[in-house]
């Protein structure tokens, strides 16, 4: 059985974290550190590697907080990652020496958010299969509305409607990287108007995030009559696009400006993708879901898939001790 050394994260660390995730098998630029630590003054770091004698093998993105363990909670996903070629027998025991890891480190229990598998560049489910070993809790579960772009899919007729509307307003798509019209004149008042809130990132965090990332971060403004009226910031890795911010102003039902943008974005700028991730329509932690945002997405032809949260007390490490006979 091989041996695994598991260690904090470190400053020092940073090149041979980027290098391990730009080959991992389930991992993205938000995994990249330049992205995790555009906020860390916001978490306490405590991301682990995880080694096979020299060799990285596995990192985990995790923080810590009033002394208990998370996915990185600045990212939409965390989870182990590996590289491609590991195989079911390691990951146990990858996973057994991180979770003993964790609890000869006075951590009662860690929280996973585990990464979306439309996400993932080949099959990587391995890391379920050890949760259930470790009798794992389920305590979340979201659900998202994706277009699998790569099979038949078809918008709705109210949606055609809207997209018809916006032609004869005659609308206008562009893309840009100055954000500072979405985000001041739409996105910071309609998110204080609806729901008291701001954006997780500030102007400036997504200026510096999309100079760093330009070809992971796109956004895209409409206008009428030379005014914008509607605006979409995308995330985009290999496999996935996925709106990240989307807002309208007070006319957007009227100029079926989002209906419009979304039609282009789908059938055109990113038709070459797997797949178009519209993110979960939920509240309270997934406990409701708001049906109106859910129809709108359904009617561009999204379907469902979930995403997993659970929570593993560390001490059942041990339930891994005698998994491969």
């Amino acid at each position: 059985m091989k041996n695994y050394t598991v260690r904090r994260y470190q400053s020092a660390d940073f090149l041979l974290w980027n290098a391990f995730i730009s080959t991992a098998k389930n991992a993205t630029f938000l995994f990249h550190r330049d992205f995790m630590e555009y906020h860390s003054d916001r978490f306490e770091d405590y991301s682990l590697l995880v080694f096979e004698g020299q060799k990285l093998v596995a990192v985990i993105p995790v923080n810590t907080k009033e002394n208990k363990l998370f996915s990185h909670q600045g990212l939409t996903y965390g989870g182990f990652v590996f590289g491609e070629k590991i195989k079911l027998g390691e990951v146990i025991t990858i996973a057994k020496s991180v979770f003993k890891f964790l609890h000869q480190n006075q951590f009662e229990s860690f929280q996973l958010k585990l990464i979306p598998n439309i996400y993932n560049s080949f099959f990587s489910e391995e890391i379920e299969y050890v949760l259930f070993l470790l009798e794992a809790q389920l305590i979340r579960r979201d659900c998202l509305s994706v277009i699998d772009l790569q099979q038949p899919f078809s918008f709705k007729k109210n949606r055609k409607k809207c997209i018809h509307r916006a032609q004869k307003h005659h609308l206008i798509i562009k893309e840009e990287t100055n954000f500072e019209q979405f985000w001041t004149e739409i996105l910071i008042p309609n998110l204080d108007k609806k729901h008291q809130s701001k954006p997780v990132h500030t102007y400036q965090e997504i200026i510096n995030l999309q100079e760093k990332f330009p070809n992971n971060i796109r956004h895209f403004n409409v206008y009428y009559n030379d005014k914008i009226v509607a605006g979409t910031t995308v995330f985009v890795t290999d496999n996935v696009a996925h709106p990240q911010y989307i807002s309208g102003n007070e006319q957007k039902n009227e100029l079926g400006s989002l209906d419009f943008l979304y039609h282009h974005l789908i059938t055109e700028v990113f038709k070459d993708k797997i797949y178009f991730d519209f993110g979960p329509s939920h509240e309270e932690n997934g406990k409701k879901i708001n049906e109106g945002i859910l129809f709108w997405k359904e009617s561009f032809g999204a379907k469902t898939t979930v995403q997993d949260y659970y929570e593993v007390i560390t001490a059942n490490y041990t339930l891994l001790e005698n998994v491969l006979v």
